[in-house]
């Protein structure tokens, strides 16, 4: 099972640009979008109803903000939408598919700007760990995937030594992604397969930026300990960047 998982800033454009076209090459069995910046009625058919997928889609209640969205080849059992909480349900920050072996969740945490501050960030952070504490008591599986927002360590962003007062590498953000792979023992799913520098999913500058490799990784799957052994192989798709994001490309070995 191949999973993907992008944050787009625009589905609509990102469509119009090429995306779903690109998303046929890479053969995604599950691909998890964020920031569709539109309500699914305000979505085209050619949107909506993408060749090859099952879409569904969870607005933000705000008009061109957030917004999230799954896309599945094989059918799911199930869709839920929400994490029962405001600052998630209210902005469309998450969906999740359930299939047979696992759960995938398509899932976007908040940034600064004019919704969110730091504090609405980190408050967000700690009520999505209350939801993991409560997925590790169900008997299946799970997969995170989307935008976090948070480049956990050195490695993960180009010139960390100057972005240590910066949002998104904080300390206070940093603990929150040690917390989740440290005692609550979820997995950094990239990390276990791909151990490599620059693996970077955003850039400040689209163009110059990421030719320089001056990026930040910000985009997680983030799965139960159990799905560790079946990670078989992670990258970043670096042959596009939709907005000022690349994709992370995860295979799982799961029929």
């Amino acid at each position: 099972m191949k999973v993907i998982n992008v944050q787009v800033d625009g589905l609509e454009a990102a469509v119009a640009d090429g995306f779903y076209d690109w998303l046929s090459e890479h053969d995604a069995d599950v691909v998890c979008v964020q920031n569709l910046k539109a309500k699914e009625y305000q979505l085209s058919d050619a949107v909506v109803y993408p060749e090859g997928f099952n879409a569904y889609f969870f607005d933000g209640e705000p008009d061109n903000y957030a917004g999230v969205a799954i896309l599945t080849k094989e059918m799911p059992k199930a869709i839920m939408t929400g994490l029962a909480f405001e600052a998630c349900d209210r902005y469309g920050r998450y969906i999740q598919a359930d299939f047979e072996q696992v759960s995938i969740g398509s899932v976007m945490f908040p940034v600064e700007d004019e919704h969110n501050s730091l504090e609405d960030k980190l408050a967000f952070q700690q009520q999505f760990i209350e939801h993991l504490k409560k997925t590790k008591r169900k008997r299946r599986e799970f997969i995170f995937a989307g935008f976090y927002g948070v480049a956990h360590k050195s490695v993960d962003i180009a010139d960390w030594k100057a972005a240590q007062n910066q949002p998104g590498f904080l300390p206070e953000e940093q603990a929150f992604m040690d917390q989740v792979t440290g005692p609550l023992e979820f997995v950094d799913a990239f990390r276990e397969a791909n151990f490599g520098e620059n693996q970077f999913t955003w850039w400040p500058d689209a163009d110059s930026a990421r030719r320089n490799l001056k990026g930040w990784r910000l985009d997680y799957q983030i799965c139960t300990p159990e799905l560790r052994q079946f990670i078989v192989e992670a990258k970043v798709l670096k042959d596009r960047v939709w907005g000022q994001h690349g994709a992370t490309a995860i295979e799982y070995e799961l029929d």
